[in-house]
């Protein structure tokens, strides 16, 4: 199926901390956040490439801005993989990423 993403257990519990890491403050800014995210993998699947490459993290490894969230993903032949979902001010390595 083109266009289609896949999500990593990881990225899947990253979601939810996520939410309610910003729920514990505004429950509709932790929605309106998670959406957002949703949107931009969406994105990211229709266009695999959108994303910057992060070679010091992994092969084919690529990373996308949303808000202070960075979306780190796989290209696949059909769309994405999503590994992790990390705030941006974080210090990534490749051990974050697998």
């Amino acid at each position: 199926m083109a266009n289609s993403q896949t999500r990593r257990p990881q990225a899947r519990e990253d979601l939810i901390e996520i939410w309610l890491f910003i729920a514990d403050d505004n429950e509709s800014a932790a929605s309106s956040v998670v959406h957002r995210i949703d949107r931009t993998i969406q994105m990211l699947a229709e266009n695999p490439k959108a994303g910057r490459e992060r070679p010091e993290l992994g092969n084919n490894i690529r990373s996308f801005p949303v808000g202070n969230y960075s979306v780190f993903y796989l290209p696949d032949g059909n769309g994405v993989e999503v590994v992790r979902i990390l705030h941006a001010s974080r210090d990534i390595t490749a051990e974050d990423i697998d």
